[in-house]
């Protein structure tokens, strides 16, 4: 059975201010999305899931979700600050204006999930050859198999010029993740003239050498990790339930898959160069990289029937 590809695609876009996931970058106002879409379903995934907000519902079916359920096997679920929480911990958050973050979002799909799965951002562009890379290794795993896996991005191929970026640092050994840690402010800067990358975290500036492996939250699991999550997310509510602000990330719950034992993740690692819709200013950005690649003839002009 071919894997799933689950998309995160709740975001709220205050960096971007809009709906990013829905702008319009290709010629015939393809989204970014499309474009991951038609790359993951020619590379050997069988069926796409979209985790959204129930607010954009119509925005998105019009602009994107219509269009690709024309060609592929593709539905969708909602993500709201009262999904999977109990009613006294809703009371708490009475401040809450957003979601609790990328794991959340991944719970809210588990029941339409029903096969070895990859996740993946709505603004990022990922590249064709991580999309293969990914459904090769879910193939020919068990559905509750431990064997997980993340394709890797150098740090350097993933920077953007129009401000910070949120990368999880990996510590990698023989090819298994052994760690990873999320830097949420990483950008340029200049020292002596020279050009550098730095992440402010909340204990001061660390150095980046850009060689870094990061991750861009294209994982792929089994079904398995869902047990591992639910605890991960469990936890991180009782605690954080009355916070304005905190998420609870993808990064660290799969860093906590492998630092307490529950599964291993295999570290495939690509040279595929980034981009993205953080910021306004990308949108363009995007926009004359698409249309490189439809002029190289990577893209045809036309994605769907």
């Amino acid at each position: 059975m071919k894997p799933t590809l689950l998309i995160l695609a709740g975001g709220m876009g205050s960096r971007y201010g809009g709906v990013k996931q829905i702008d319009s970058v290709g010629i015939h106002n393809e989204t970014l999305l499309d474009y991951a879409i038609y790359d993951a379903v020619n590379n050997g995934f069988g069926k796409v899931v979209f985790v959204i907000r129930k607010d954009i519902e119509a925005d998105f079916r019009e602009r994107l979700f219509d269009r690709v359920a024309r060609n592929c096997d593709a539905e969708y679920v909602f993500q709201s600050i009262d999904s999977l929480i109990t009613p006294d911990q809703l009371k708490q958050a009475v401040n809450r204006k957003k979601p609790w973050g990328t794991i959340h979002a991944v719970l809210c799909a588990k029941n339409n999930i029903k096969e070895p799965f990859a996740i993946i951002n709505a603004d990022d562009y990922y590249g064709r050859s991580a999309y293969k890379t990914m459904a090769t290794h879910l193939a020919a795993l068990d559905t509750y198999s431990p064997n997980h896996a993340m394709v890797g991005y150098i740090l350097e191929n993933t920077m953007s010029e129009s401000g910070s970026v949120s990368r999880g640092i990996c510590n990698v050994e023989n090819g298994m993740l052994v760690s990873m840690k999320e830097h949420t402010k990483i950008s340029y800067g200049t020292e002596n003239g020279q050009r550098v990358i730095l992440s402010q975290l909340d204990t001061g500036t660390v150095h980046l050498t850009g060689k870094e492996t990061v991750s861009m939250n294209l994982f792929g699991f089994s079904l398995k990790a869902f047990e591992g999550f639910e605890t991960f997310f469990e936890d991180f509510i009782k605690k954080q339930a009355a916070s304005e602000k905190a998420e609870c990330l993808l990064p660290e719950g799969a860093s906590m898959l492998v630092t307490k034992g529950l599964g291993n993740i295999k570290c495939y690692t690509t040279d595929e160069r980034w981009f993205g819709m953080t910021y306004p200013e990308d949108r363009l950005i995007v926009k004359k990289e698409i249309a490189q690649k439809i002029k190289e003839n990577y893209y045809p002009e036309y994605l769907w029937k």
